[in-house]
């Protein structure tokens, strides 16, 4: 199968994801098609919403479409990094008395890992995921063991709720792909929502694992014009206050902008959505389209903002414009 069968492959196995997903799942059109351009990149989401916004089962009726192994870890102040993780526990052979430590593997290691209220741990815990993300291993006591591929995070936190939190590090922050946000359904679809009947509705699976990464190794080949690669370049240094790309109006608004990762984010994320359409290049509509996505948690905010109650959405639109 040549690139532009496999374009037009990936074309058909997003509309048949997305009419599994609508068997459970209401509208949040714009949040599927994200989380699959995530998907399609190789990278990890953040998932910000209110809660009863169906975060988590979106993400558990996904897996069950990729016919994927998925695990999800219930985020709270008590747990450890090797409840993440995985540790070592001691093994005795009863018919030889030989006693050995065995790494016991933890629910990172499966190929989608559903992070639920990853707010609501130490940063200790947090961090234990920082490894697994960019590096996809996992090092216990000198042994460095590589997770399942494809490895895909995806997190989620109540905006809401600040009580008994702990905000991500920015360095962290800045390993996810994609924050997106997620907001209420239509009139019309939380009346649907509403008369939706409640027994799990079984999830045909569309894709594998050697699928996923045959399309994801197709979006990174796609080409990309100097214009659409320039246009990604200077909006995410117009987010840095010291460049001078920067406009003199947003300056006081940020106190730390998007670093290289954003650029690459930007740029990477275009080719995903093009390739969702099955188009062969990405335009700057694409840039502008992932934009909120790939910069809005990688922006710094001035205590001037925070005051002026302009928010990093309101710096990206006024950027962009």
């Amino acid at each position: 199968m040549n690139d532009k069968e496999m374009l037009l492959d990936i074309g058909q196995k997003v509309k048949l994801i997305r009419a599994e997903l609508a068997k459970q799942i209401i509208g949040q059109s714009r949040v599927v098609d994200d989380l699959l351009a995530c998907l399609l990149s190789g990278g990890h989401s953040l998932l910000i919403g209110v809660p009863g916004l169906a975060k988590t089962t979106l993400i558990r009726c996904l897996s069950n479409c990729l016919s994927l192994s998925f695990n999800r870890v219930q985020f709270t102040p008590d747990l450890m990094p090797s409840d993440i993780t995985g540790s070592e526990i001691l093994f005795e052979d009863r018919a030889t008395g030989l006693r050995e430590f065995r790494f016991i593997k933890g629910p990172v290691f499966s190929n989608i890992v559903l992070a639920d209220e990853i707010n609501r741990t130490p940063p200790k815990t947090q961090s234990a995921l920082l490894q697994a993300m960019q590096e996809h291993e996992v090092t216990s006591s000198g042994t460095t063991f590589s997770l399942p591929s494809p490895f895909l995070v995806l997190a989620t936190q109540n905006p809401i709720e600040q009580e008994g939190t702990y905000p991500l590090p920015e360095a962290q922050q800045d390993r996810f792909l994609f924050s997106v946000e997620i907001d209420y359904p239509s009139l019309e679809e939380e009346r649907s929502i509403a008369t939706i009947a409640t027994r799990p509705i079984a999830i045909t699976p569309v894709l594998d694992g050697a699928s996923v990464l045959a399309f994801c190794d197709l979006v990174r080949r796609i080409p990309v014009a100097d214009s659409v690669v320039d246009y990604a370049v200077n909006l995410a240094r117009s987010t840095r206050p010291g460049d001078k790309a920067c406009p003199a109006e947003i300056k006081q608004f940020i106190t730390w902008g998007a670093g290289p990762r954003a650029s690459q984010g930007l740029v990477l994320a275009a080719k995903a959505f093009a390739a969702l359409e099955t188009r062969p290049t990405p335009d700057i509509n694409d840039i502008k389209r992932v934009a909120h996505n790939v910069l809005r948690h990688r922006i710094v905010r001035s205590f001037h903002a925070e005051t002026e109650n302009v928010s990093a959405n309101d710096i990206i639109k006024k950027l962009i414009a």
